[in-house]
């Protein structure tokens, strides 16, 4: 039977997706709303494969698959996503990931791409380059302004002055939670990807502060 250990952050997404590979025969041998707790325990358990989220909180999903590549793990690892971002995409396809599905298409395609994963060493999702291809035309057609809230625009500001999150609760009198709540909605909105400074270049680029 093969062996799985799951990551996800959000415990309700966690136990569906252990119940959906019990369901289909999987040993799920671990399952962890921590990163760090996942990264152990595949190095431990050496499972055949790992499934992972990769916005998670301290270490995400490709800085977690970096840490097994470079430990030369032979777990093969899945990638699972909200965000059809082409460079987050190509970065995970360098550190060599097997696997790559967007959340939305967990259900009909996760057994798809373990198989696939498992026979072939690679699955990437057609679906993901459609919407990818989609959502770069969609976002270069529209006004960025009408994506954003006010208090979006106003967050940005801040970061193209070079504040903190701290900073930026302070003046605002919001607490640092909700910043990177805004930061969160705002890179997902305009399509960026999760390296840690593409909102400031962005911010730089379009706006006149």
């Amino acid at each position: 039977m093969t062996s799985v250990i799951i990551a996800d952050d959000h415990p309700f997404l966690l136990r569906g997706t252990k119940h959906f590979l019990e369901s289909n025969s999987f040993n799920v041998i671990g399952a962890y709303t921590n990163s760090i707790e996942a990264l152990n325990s595949i190095l431990a358990k050496k499972p055949t494969l790992a499934i992972l989220d990769i916005s998670m909180p301290g270490m995400d999903g490709l800085e977690l698959a970096q840490k097994l590549t470079d430990n030369h793990s032979k777990t093969k690892i899945i990638l699972l996503t909200m965000h059809n971002d082409l460079s987050i995409f190509n970065k995970a396809k360098s550190i060599g990931v097997n696997g790559y599905i967007l959340k939305e298409f967990v259900e009909t395609e996760l057994i798809t791409c373990i198989k696939n994963v498992l026979s072939s060493d690679y699955y990437f999702s057609s679906k993901l380059h459609t919407l990818i291809k989609n959502n770069s035309r969609n976002t270069t057609k529209s006004n960025w302004k009408e994506l954003l809230t006010n208090s979006e625009l106003k967050i940005i500001e801040q970061i193209t002055l070079y504040k903190s999150n701290k900073e930026i609760a302070d003046l605002f009198f919001i607490s640092i939670r909700t910043v990177e709540t805004h930061r969160r909605n705002i890179i997902k909105k305009l399509n960026l990807s999760s390296d840690k400074n593409a909102l400031l270049m962005w911010g730089l680029k379009h706006l006149n502060v």
